[in-house]
């Protein structure tokens, strides 16, 4: 009986033995982290200068409440009558915007484990901090949510010339600060 013949590649290793063959799974597993980590869908959108003015429902009968979404924090709020005088608002807050992150664990079974389906792989091919690393992202709103609530001085000349009064805003501090000026939203409903 004759051995078995070795089949010869047409493509020889030229000498790189084993070591090519880590470089080429740990050049696999590189890019499968980093297409699981290109699945995050990148940063948040930016707002654009999202101002609301309104009387929530339920909300304290005669007070105007203000939300603002801006890369500027909001800094003074002010209610302005036709008659030019202002009215400052009771409370100002500003927050910075939420953070999300979102961690990619390994799945459970059979075939899991930190090599993501790519077996033997050596134990020099990638930092060790790397080999096993699950993808990990993190959203970060680059906005201030702020608001303020402003009491109306005169409930019933407010409901009586309401589109005459506008809401001037001071957003950020110098030397970035910007007024801004917004209509003064409509009174709720009379409840009988």
């Amino acid at each position: 009986m004759r051995p078995p013949q070795m089949s010869r590649s047409r493509f020889p290793r030229a000498g790189f033995g084993a070591y090519s063959g880590a470089v080429i799974r740990a050049t696999c597993l590189l890019a499968i982290v980093l297409l699981l980590a290109a699945c995050g869908g990148g940063p948040a959108p930016s707002p654009n200068d999202q101002i609301s003015a309104s009387f929530p429902p339920g909300g304290i009968t005669g007070q105007i409440e203000i939300a603002a979404t801006d890369r500027l924090p909001l800094r003074e709020a002010e209610l302005v009558a036709p008659d030019g005088q202002a009215t400052p608002a009771l409370s100002i807050t500003a927050n910075p915007a939420p953070t999300d992150t979102f961690s990619q664990g390994f799945p459970a079974g059979p075939s899991s484990g930190p090599s993501f389906g790519v077996a033997n792989i050596g134990s020099n091919a990638l930092s060790p901090g790397v080999v096993g690393a699950a993808p990990t992202t993190q959203t970060k709103l680059l906005a201030i949510q702020s608001s303020a609530s402003i009491q109306l001085p005169d409930p019933v000349a407010y409901r009586r010339d309401w589109q005459k009064y506008r809401i001037r805003l001071r957003l950020g501090d110098p030397p970035q600060a910007e007024t801004r000026e917004i209509a003064a939203p409509e009174p709720p409903p009379l409840q009988p």
